[in-house]
């Protein structure tokens, strides 16, 4: 692992501390993560905005696809399932969508409110092939349920 996650933890933490609004949040742990480890070439989420369908979010790195059916790709079946999607080759996954031809492996992760709603996923890719270890889902799984679990009601930002 690249990533200093006990830092990265700290950082955000005093950077969200009291802040409700999801746009700000989202944007604020896509920069902060994005920049805290050199496997990371995009970062970012896709917001829940109607059953079933995705729509891209505060994000760090090149354009990503504007929308995803949960029926599609990684990020779909991270939304669908409601499970941490680790794929080490993205060409080996039925159904990835390549928003950048340049990825090699993914890690997707579920994004829940205090009420344990989906409100998003969170999106990492890198163009290297398997990147990700189940140990970085798991930090940056209790990063964003710190930070989204605080969430409760309509603080969408929408």
């Amino acid at each position: 692992m690249t990533g200093d996650y006990e830092a990265l933890a700290r950082r955000i933490a005093a950077l969200t501390e009291g802040e409700t609004d999801v746009i700000a949040l989202m944007a604020t742990l896509a920069c902060e993560v994005h920049h805290a480890d050199v496997r990371f070439n995009w970062t970012g989420f896709y917001r829940v905005v109607a059953p079933e369908l995705l729509k891209i979010g505060p994000y760090q790195g090149g354009h990503g696809c504007l929308t995803i059916p949960f029926s599609r790709g990684v990020c779909g079946a991270a939304a669908r399932s409601g499970a941490v999607m680790l794929v080490p080759d993205v060409d080996a996954f039925p159904g990835h969508i390549a928003c950048a031809s340049s990825t090699r492996s993914e890690l997707v992760l579920p994004v829940r409110d205090g009420n344990g709603q989906l409100i998003a996923v969170f999106d990492i890719d890198s163009d290297l092939p398997d990147a990700f270890t189940p140990a970085d889902a798991e930090a940056l799984t209790a990063i964003l349920d710190r930070v989204f679990g605080q969430l409760h009601g309509d603080k969408t930002g929408s």
